[in-house]
């Protein structure tokens, strides 16, 4: 067998609500996300080709069903589980439904269904994540209600990229948790938010271009705050749209360049004294637009992965990046000392040094491409849940320590 499968059946108790949404409707979500729109009820006939199935009160993260739905042939064991446990999924033939169900529901033995082979989530998947920078081992782990928020911090925490800004990173997810946590008890949907945090976009930068640059840098860093709940609340309540990742990522690309020509319009205090920060807006403009098309090169002609996943030097610039959130900074700053011009030239020089230093790692990565050399994430290459980490490593890779009391 090779195919992938073509339908799936939930099966189980369906676990305890998390972040809203019990076993069955999360699964349902991650399935339909997964392209899987057929979903048996418990006596329903297979269709034709292999079915996946899934055990709702076990918590599954993305990849393991991705993973799962193009690996016939498996049943698939909880993480940290003894060899010839019970079973929590399994991908087999139409055929052998019957049978999976009854391994998964505990009335026989996982081995007597036909030609499959046991494996453990880290055996199945690997612990890089390519759309979320980061590598961490993956999990299967029982949903139980005294385990609730345990359960619900390791679906936030997982929903985090691992490579991102230092702001981001650091400052943001203790609240941003909280508040995803009041949207999602509320029913408050991702685009919501997003909606609320473009609006903010257009208020800040009206501030900005009056000068007012105390309320419209709160509100900045309100729309930032925003910009990283909007998705975790998609990711943990599996609610991600194509439309909300096009509107979050647009917005996300142009509103930073307008932010800085009205914060020089503010500062000039309009026409015609804006023209002396013609030079610093141009590299501004230029630089942001090179250093974005440097990231897609990278991306399309040298390694399939972002560009700041390719070795640890990437991953921490990442941190400090021109980019939004550390030129907000800047701006910050200036403005406290009471001097915003400057903070307008830190974020040019800056900016332009930021994607030079791109440059040179784009080149770099051509040239190893050239001789034929491997480009592959350093993210790729460690385990986090075998051995111990290096001390630079930890901040971008996770190991199994973090979740060892969910296994069990």
């Amino acid at each position: 067998m090779s195919e992938r499968a073509s339908a799936a059946c939930i099966v189980g108790n369906h676990g305890v609500r998390l972040w809203g949404l019990s076993g069955a409707e999360r699964l349902t979500r991650q399935l339909r996300s997964a392209g899987i729109s057929s979903v048996l009820r418990e006596h329903d006939a297979a269709p034709a080709g292999s079915v996946v199935v899934l055990r709702s009160d076990y918590l599954f993260e993305d990849r393991t069903i991705a993973d799962l739905l193009r690996q016939p042939g498996v049943v698939l064991t909880a993480s940290g589980a003894p060899a010839g446990s019970a079973a929590v999924a399994a991908h087999v033939p139409a055929r052998d439904l019957a049978a999976a169900r009854a391994a998964l529901e505990g009335s026989t033995d996982p081995r007597s269904i036909p030609g499959v082979v046991a494996q453990s989530p880290e055996s199945l998947s690997k612990s890089y994540v390519r759309k979320l920078h980061k590598s961490v081992p993956p999990v299967v782990l029982p949903a139980r209600p005294e385990r609730a928020a345990a359960l619900e911090r390791h679906l936030f925490d997982g929903s985090y990229k691992g490579v991102t800004d230092l702001v981001t990173k650091w400052v943001w997810p203790a609240p941003a948790r909280m508040v995803t946590r009041f949207c999602a008890g509320n029913g408050i949907p991702p685009n919501a938010v997003t909606s609320v945090s473009f609006a903010l976009v257009v208020l800040a930068t009206w501030l900005f271009a009056r000068g007012e640059f105390g309320i419209g840098l709160a509100l900045a860093w309100l729309m930032t705050f925003l910009d990283t709940v909007d998705g975790k609340l998609a990711r943990v309540t599996v609610a991600s749209t194509r439309f909300g990742h096009y509107f979050d990522h647009s917005i996300d690309s142009v509103h930073p360049p307008i932010w800085y020509f009205a914060w020089a319009w503010g500062v000039a205090n309009g026409e015609p004294a804006i023209w002396q920060f013609a030079p610093m807006l141009t590299a501004i403009l230029v630089f942001y637009v090179v250093g974005r098309l440097i990231e897609t090169a990278f991306k399309k002609a040298v390694g399939t992965f972002s560009m700041f996943a390719w070795r640890p030097f990437d991953s921490y610039f990442r941190l400090i990046l021109a980019r939004r959130n550390p030129n907000l900074l800047m701006l910050s700053g200036s403005y406290l000392a009471g001097r915003p011009d400057v903070g307008l030239a830190a974020v040019a020089v800056w900016t332009v040094v930021s994607t030079l230093v791109l440059g040179f790692r784009l080149g770099q990565g051509a040239l190893a491409r050239m001789r034929s050399e491997p480009v592959r994430s350093w993210l790729d290459e460690h385990d986090g849940g075998s051995g111990a980490l290096p001390g630079y490593a930890r901040p971008f890779i996770a190991d199994l320590a973090a979740v060892r009391h969910l296994v069990q």
